[in-house]
């Protein structure tokens, strides 16, 4: 095992450009001077007048949703982003010419080794997403993309169950199927598509309509987890003000994986004399399990307000409990919940000011009282979130997010506490190379000692390539967000060629 990590590193690095020199006499010499754009074969054009492809709904990167509460979902470390904006369709207009469908995407390779606990090689994936998109003679644009996942670690070792290696050693998909139209002055994306209502940067609330595939918990980057929605979606501009609906008659629910995995999120305690059974999830389909809503935005003076109503099936699973005298049977379920929210931003000059607010109603918490027949307890609550973040020269950022998830009507056999506060901090910057970016994202509650700590060194070889390395680092008690996977700390590598 050690020989073939040895090799695909070897092979990984001997990619990377030459130094500049036979020694080294500057970083520059070690790193090149700044990165070029990212090259892409130029498109084939044809004579025929048509509408040019309309770009995709604008996706702020994800994170964690409250992690001070367990049962939150989570996702990514976040990207630039200097002001707020909206999601949108927003056709472009005609041009003279129109391009064939090309091919882009990439491919990445993830490696990692899980240095406490027990010392394990835990993934050493590799992605190769694809996709195309064009527009026909009639004006109708479209986009088809897909991925491909192989991780050899679950072929190569015996550390996973069967189904964790079943589950997670080859899988491909269908990332984006959809086609755009306009009728008057409404435009419609009808298939499989992203759609991203959160704005914040590092963690969001109001993402409340994307799936997640949290089989790698918030570890990975926010393209490599976020799951598409088989969705109907219509908006209208009119001048400063944007409205959207949504329908989604076959639900994509957040992939949690199978018991044992890594980040499996539900571990019961065993109770002595009883066989603890994890059956298999049950996630509902069809028409009257539909998911829709709608949401209204406006842009005044400088001001980025909206307000969404949207009810589904909870994306991520409750566990049901059913006891009988010799086992206790866990199911995952989701159950429909109710949610109004709010956004608002605003470019204030030296920083940015963003924040969101989500009441969810009849949400499923599991519950540590043992004569509650199912398990679970039915609860209301309200998470709200206030961010800044300044930019310095050098491409140097710095967030500071609080946030707090609050129960009116708390149920004392749940986990959470009445009020749950947290923060989050990231400090990114090119200071020392413009090639070369560290990043230091930080979460964690402020009701106990749980957090998570993510530390990033990138390496922008070219416009195509990009190395990484980092370490995962999480710390609580067992019961906690973040603690409950302390014995999964982490070193790992990421490299990706795009194109």
């Amino acid at each position: 095992m050690s020989a073939l990590v040895g090799g695909a590193l070897f092979s990984l690095l001997a990619a990377a450009p030459p130094a500049a020199a036979a020694e080294a006499q500057s970083i520059d010499d070690l790193f090149g001077g700044p990165p070029p754009a990212p090259t892409r074969p130029a498109p084939k054009t044809a004579p025929t007048t048509a509408p040019i492809t309309a770009p995709e709904s604008a996706a702020t990167p994800q994170a964690p949703v409250n992690p001070a509460v367990p049962g939150s979902a989570l996702s990514e470390k976040p990207l630039p982003e200097s002001a707020p904006s909206t999601p949108a369709l927003a056709l472009e207009q005609p041009q003279e010419s129109r391009s064939e469908p090309g091919i882009t995407g990439f491919y990445q390779n993830d490696l990692a080794y899980t240095y406490a606990g027990k010392k394990h090689w835990s993934r050493f994936n590799n992605t190769l997403d694809l996709a195309t998109e064009g527009r026909t003679a009639g004006g109708v644009a479209w986009k088809l993309g897909g991925r491909l996942n192989y991780d050899p670690i679950y072929d190569l070792t015996d550390y996973y169950p069967s189904a964790v290696r079943n589950d997670q050693r080859f899988e491909a998909m269908i990332r984006e199927a959809y086609a755009d139209f306009s009728a008057g002055d409404v435009d419609f994306r009808v298939g499989r598509q992203h759609i991203v209502w959160g704005e914040m940067v590092g963690l969001f609330f109001a993402d409340v309509v994307s799936a997640k595939d949290m089989r790698q918990f918030v570890l990975p980057d926010f393209d490599m987890i976020r799951i598409p929605q088989w969705a109907a979606r219509a908006e209208y501009f009119s001048g400063d003000f944007h409205a959207e609906g949504v329908w989604i008659p076959y639900m994509s629910y957040d992939d949690i994986g199978k018991p044992g995995a890594e980040f499996y999120p539900f571990k019961p305690p065993a109770v002595p004399g009883y066989q603890t059974i994890i059956a298999k999830e049950k996630r509902p389909t069809g028409l009257d399990d539909a998911g829709y809503g709608a949401r209204l935005s406006w842009l005044k003076d400088g001001w980025d307000v909206s307000g969404f109503y949207y009810t589904a099936n909870d994306a991520s699973a409750a566990f049901s409990r059913l006891t009988l005298p010799t086992t206790i049977t866990y199911q995952p379920i989701h159950k429909r919940i109710h949610q109004l929210g709010a956004t608002l931003g605003k470019d204030l000059g030296p920083m940015v000011l963003k924040a969101e607010a989500v009441y969810t109603r009849d949400k499923l918490f599991s519950t540590l009282d043992p004569l509650d027949a199912d398990g679970l307890a039915k609860q209301n609550f309200l998470d709200y979130i206030v961010g800044l973040e300044w930019s310095f020269p050098q491409e140097t950022r710095f967030n500071v997010q609080l946030f707090q998830r609050w129960f009116p009507n708390h149920d004392a056999g749940i986990v959470p506490d009445k009020t749950e506060s947290g923060v989050s901090l990231l400090l990114s910057t090119q200071a020392l190379h413009p090639r070369l970016e560290p990043e230091l994202l930080l979460i964690s509650s402020l009701n106990r000692a749980d957090w998570l700590a993510q530390f990033k060194l990138t390496w922008k070889m070219d416009g195509n390539w990009r190395l990484a390395t980092g370490v995962d680092i999480f710390e609580g008690p067992a019961n906690g967000l973040f603690g409950t996977y302390d014995n999964n700390d982490r070193v790992y590598t990421e490299v990706r060629y795009s194109f």
